[in-house]
């Protein structure tokens, strides 16, 4: 593919050796970004919130590691002016056509570039507020909306997402493209699905409230009543809970499981990300309750790796999963469904067999990056011939 395509990404992660490694939105951002350079378009990623100023070139990729600004006195501010200086001096230099940010604590508000904006929606304070019915502080809901307002077009990666989005946000006039997230499926790859753990029921995600961690407990008292040996593994970094005011969840989660279930539960940590998949591959099955998310990368690799998958059944997960077909949908507080669903998989290792591979076929035919980075690159050009009209 031939193209004159110059797109900067501004991030605060990026799964890069020069930067560590992490997951969510950064991966995503990584994935898209890989196939774009092999489609002949030049790509600058912007990473901010670094400890220091630097430079990676590779082929049809620059990195640009920017340095955070000490200081309390209006630290925000400065830094976002400084964001924005660097930006437009290599948009000028470099000649990028098109931005792209995500939509989370608005980091782009303030700021004004020399070439269209667009945001894409991995999920904003304001979304996760609502979908969580949580108070938001007003400074979040402000920055995020002096972003959303700078923007010429949107990217949703769930019709869902970009919906509740635009409901919060009253976006009017601008377009919101939805486009799913996708995958590298020649990176999650499983020869031998009929290998695995017995019985070994996988979590991989933030253990967080909103993905829904806290209902594990009694999903899992659940599920033991019927499968004793059943083993409970958690892979995920650990976060404060703000409704208890907790330093860790996983504290909170360990008083919530019976004290024999905790002898079959094991917690991780967050681990690197290649080693995730190793996990993945050994699970008899893979839940994720969530209660809160714009799309769950987790989940389609899950799924990409042919594991039936026990899925939150709110809006965005819609869109992944055909339910009964190619993994199970139940709302995270339905604890008795949630476990007969697990049972069900545990119960027949064919039955799991054949949800794993519907699940990578559903992968395919809609998660493909291969097919999703034209509609990516189709898009930029359409906002920037808008732009230039």
């Amino acid at each position: 593919m031939t193209t004159n395509l110059h797109v900067g990404f501004i991030v605060s992660h990026y799964p890069h050796h020069a930067f560590g490694h992490d997951g969510g939105i950064g991966t995503s951002v990584y994935t898209l970004v890989e196939k774009l350079r092999k489609s002949n378009v030049q790509v600058s990623v912007f990473v901010y919130g670094q400890r220091q100023n630097f430079i990676v070139e590779e082929e049809n990729v620059t990195l640009y590691s920017l340095e955070n600004r000490k200081g309390k006195f209006f630290n925000f501010y400065f830094n976002r002016k400084k964001i924005e200086k660097f930006i437009n001096e290599t948009i000028i230099s470099k000649k990028i056509d098109l931005i792209e940010a995500p939509d989370w604590t608005g980091i782009t508000a303030l700021m004004h570039f020399l070439v269209p904006l667009i945001i894409r929606f991995h999920g904003s304070d304001t979304y996760f507020c609502h979908l969580e019915n949580r108070k938001q502080k007003l400074k979040n809901f402000w920055f995020e909306k002096l972003a959303i307002n700078e923007a010429e077009a949107f990217i949703a990666p769930t019709k869902f997402a970009g919906e509740i989005s635009k409901q919060l946000f009253n976006i009017n006039r601008k377009e919101i493209r939805n486009i799913y997230s996708g995958l590298n499926l020649q990176n999650f790859e499983n020869e031998t699905p009929q290998e695995f753990e017995k019985d070994l029921i996988l979590y991989a995600g933030t253990l967080i409230r909103k993905k829904g961690v806290l209902e594990l407990p009694e999903i899992f008292n659940k599920v033991r009543q019927d499968f004793p040996n059943a083993k409970l593994v958690l892979i995920g970094g650990d976060a404060p809970d703000l409704k208890t005011n907790s330093k860790s969840t996983w504290e909170l989660l360990k008083g919530a499981f019976t004290e024999d279930d905790l002898q079959n539960v094991s917690y991780l940590g967050k681990i690197p990300y290649s080693e995730i998949q190793n996990y993945i591959k050994k699970a008899n099955v893979c839940v994720f309750p969530t209660f809160a998310e714009t799309f769950g990368m987790v989940t389609i690799e899950s799924m990409a790796m042919k594991k039936a998958v026990v899925n939150s059944n709110i809006g965005w997960s819609q869109e992944l999963i055909i339910d009964e077909e190619s993994g199970f949908l139940v709302h995270p507080l339905n604890h008795d469904l949630y476990s007969v669903r697990i049972k069900q998989i545990l119960n027949d290792n064919l039955f799991a067999q054949r949800m794993g591979e519907s699940a990578r076929l559903r992968v395919e035919e809609k998660f493909d990056i291969n097919k999703l980075v034209l509609e990516n690159i189709n898009f930029y050009e359409s906002i920037i011939n808008l732009k230039k009209q």
